[in-house]
């Protein structure tokens, strides 16, 4: 067979990372602190940025509208922007994110002509590198937290609570409060409360110095009777009172300097252990409030979007302006490219926000109508879907972005709990109701009927929860229950 050279077309699709749709990706996930940062950093290096100073109800020639400058995020350009934007960013290298497409009727100019942050002093990696290591309080109970239970609710209760203890390690906020703020039950959150209690570093999560040292003698098992008449009687040391801590505790002097000595030895503000992380005041990027006709508006926040303007008269006056050589007119028209694609990039990641946050709202409005008991199952898929986004824009999108609602300051991603899906194909189970329907079974089990994690999937299924074995025994062990040998070995020597 003679070999010989020949055409051939091939037609084939894939996704390039221009340098652009990097840019977009990386805007979409970051928060309203670093996003500030990095468009102060484009306005130092780039000559066609400026800051505009001008307030969103000005004049209009002064927004863009006379020709000298432009927001370049109109909306006859979100066509181009859903093209570049629009791709399966599960193809992309990981850390990096997405934007879809524009938010139906919201309009550019009310969102471009808002104050930015303060100053970057460097790009993304010097910004990282001059962050603390330590891991913080917060995180740490965080971490603690996931370990202790699975509880959807007492996961959605904790994540409060701990963003209330202060760097001390107190709980500041009363517990009714919260519960109030919350629409939970007083006994669910005490729950909760005592949970988070238990934790490293010891007497974390108390509420005053009396409860603080109490937990910590708890801990190390030195909390009798005494110790607590000692300890509800502290003030007494302060005065340096020792007939009246003896008589308050009914021990002998020297029992009583003992016990002086002892709580002396604890740590009066656990919190400080840990490392604080940065301290940054956490602004809401989404609003929710109830507009007049009981309806839930939802606005993003007009403090923590950036306000530029690509001045396109200077572009013109550098362009026409003759002596330039190639190396130069190749870097102006480069830097005025970047500038206009990050102010349309910045506009469409206000769209994208919008449009998750507007989401996440309507799947949750019993939530924010009842209270945290009518938190629905949802996961990113199911919003995606129904805002026509892929579900890792979804994904960064609501990571360290937060929403401000009549219950409370949340990050989006608390919105999002596991669900159980149903064998009639109709709405799916929560979770946290399957967790305690597998509660009732085993509290009514007899001696000579005890249910096996195979029965109980059984039963379940029967009920309508399409549910599998290893689920029921994660959530068996995940509220304490012992194995169906243990529960019956245990019926039967209570019953001797």
């Amino acid at each position: 067979m003679a070999l010989a050279p020949k055409l051939e077309l091939r037609q084939s699709q894939q996704l390039v990372m221009t340098p652009q749709l990097q840019q977009a990706i990386k805007l979409l996930q970051l928060s309203n602190l670093e996003l500030a940062e990095y468009v102060d950093e484009q306005l130092e290096n780039n000559p066609f940025l400026e800051r505009d100073e001008t307030p969103a109800d000005g004049p209009a020639e002064r927004r863009g509208e006379s020709g000298e400058h432009s927001d370049q995020g109109a909306a006859h350009d979100d066509g181009k922007a859903r093209d570049n934007l629009d791709a399966d960013y599960e193809g992309v290298a990981p850390g990096d994110s997405g934007s879809d497409a524009a938010y139906g009727e919201y309009r550019p100019n009310d969102w471009a002509n808002m104050p930015a942050g303060r100053r970057s002093d460097g790009d993304e990696a010097e910004f990282g590198a001059t962050l603390q290591c330590e891991i913080s309080l917060a995180d740490h109970l965080t971490e603690q937290l996931h370990l202790a239970t699975r509880d959807p609710m007492e996961l959605f209760i904790g994540a409060y609570l701990i963003d209330m203890i202060d760097e001390a390690g107190y709980l500041r906020e009363d517990l009714p409060a919260v519960a109030d703020r919350l629409g939970a039950d007083i006994a669910d959150v005490e729950k909760t409360h005592q949970l988070i209690t238990r934790f490293e570093p010891s007497g974390v999560g108390a509420r005053d110095l009396k409860e603080c040292l109490k937990l910590q003698l708890v801990d190390a098992d030195r909390y009798d009777p005494a110790m607590a008449a000692f300890v509800e009687n502290i003030e007494l040391v302060a005065k340096k009172d020792l007939k009246g801590l003896i008589k308050v505790t009914g021990a002998s002097e020297d029992d009583v300097r003992d016990m002086v000595a002892e709580v002396r030895a604890l740590t009066p503000k656990p919190g400080y252990a840990y490392g604080g992380g940065t301290v940054q005041v956490i602004a809401p990027d989404v609003f929710v409030s109830k507009s007049q006709d009981g309806a839930w508006k939802v606005e993003l926040n007009s403090e923590t979007l950036p306000r530029i303007l690509v001045n396109q008269r200077y572009y013109a006056e550098i362009s026409s302006a003759g002596g330039a050589d190639e190396k130069d007119k190749t870097y102006i028209s480069e830097q005025f490219a970047n500038a206009s694609w990050l102010a349309k990039s910045l506009h469409q990641r206000a769209q994208t926000i919008l449009k998750v946050g507007s989401e996440i709202v309507r799947q949750q409005d019993a939530f924010l109508a009842y209270g945290v008991k009518h938190l629905r199952p949802l996961n990113l898929k199911t919003v995606a879907d129904a805002i026509e986004m892929h579900e890792s824009t979804v994904s960064r999108v609501t990571s360290n972005k937060y929403i401000a609602t009549p219950r409370g300051l949340f990050e989006l991603k608390y919105f999002f709990t596991a669900s159980i899906a149903s064998t009639t194909g109709g709405d799916a189970y929560s979770a946290e109701a399957v967790r305690y329907r597998i509660r009732e079974l085993i509290d009514g089990e007899t001696a000579g009927a005890i249910l096996s994690d195979d029965k109980i999937v059984d039963i379940l299924r029967e009920e309508g929860v399409d549910i599998a074995r290893r689920t029921v025994a994660k959530y068996r062990e995940t509220l304490k229950i012992p194995s169906s040998v243990q529960r019956r070995r245990a019926k039967l020597q209570s019953a001797i």
